[in-house]
């Protein structure tokens, strides 16, 4: 499984905001973001003028370090949101990074970031409709319900999760139940419900080039 193994913390520098790529240190003084505001590398700290295919550029690739893709599969998914009639091209291609299995994991709360999600998926933590998976960009179709398996539970990790009873809100578009550690994807993730700052009309206005 191809994934990007550099330092992620220079990711969110060079996209100058928060990705939330190492879970709890994000929202501390720790982060890399909140010492060092400014691009990586020698020239990071320059002045820069943004040309409009600089800041299409920026747009996919601020969304593809968010959900943690490599270029051929964000390609991949921009050509399955062009397929879809109903919507705008570049809100159901949000609409899909969201639903990958890795991402509905962080959003249920069950992992501290997109890559520990994604560890969590290929290690058979989760059923999906009641069988294994540990493919990480599975796409959760709507009515699909997600479980952890049984000796899973029995996990550090998660058994902290279970007694607290507490998670990070979770989207309108999920059903969680805590007590028996069950998600369902109620419905399609909409544009609102999204809290990536990025224009996904640039996006779209690139790969139309």
């Amino acid at each position: 499984m191809a994934r990007y193994t550099g330092a992620v913390c220079r990711l969110c520098r060079r996209e100058g905001q928060k990705l939330f790529l190492k879970g709890e240190r994000c929202y501390t003084g720790k982060c890399a973001l909140a010492r060092r505001a400014y691009a990586p590398g020698q020239h990071g700290q320059g002045r820069k003028k943004s040309s409009e295919y600089g800041l299409q550029l920026r747009a996919k690739q601020r969304a593809r370090r968010y959900y943690g893709v490599l270029e051929k599969q964000f390609s991949h998914y921009f050509d399955l949101a062009t397929k879809i009639k109903e919507g705008k091209t570049g809100e159901n291609l949000l609409s899909l990074l969201e639903s990958r299995l890795d991402n509905v994991i962080y959003r249920l709360g069950w992992a501290g970031s997109r890559p520990e999600a994604r560890q969590l998926v290929v290690h058979n933590h989760f059923l999906v409709n009641g069988k294994k998976t540990n493919i990480p960009s599975i796409l959760v179709k709507d009515g699909d319900v997600i479980t952890l398996s049984e000796s899973s539970k029995k996990s550090p990790k998660f058994k902290n999760i279970i007694e607290s009873g507490t998670s990070k809100p979770v989207p309108k578009w999920l059903e969680l139940d805590m007590n028996k550690l069950e998600a369902k994807k109620l419905n399609k993730p909409e544009r609102a419900d999204i809290d990536l700052e990025v224009e996904e009309t640039l996006i779209v206005e690139l790969y139309s080039k």
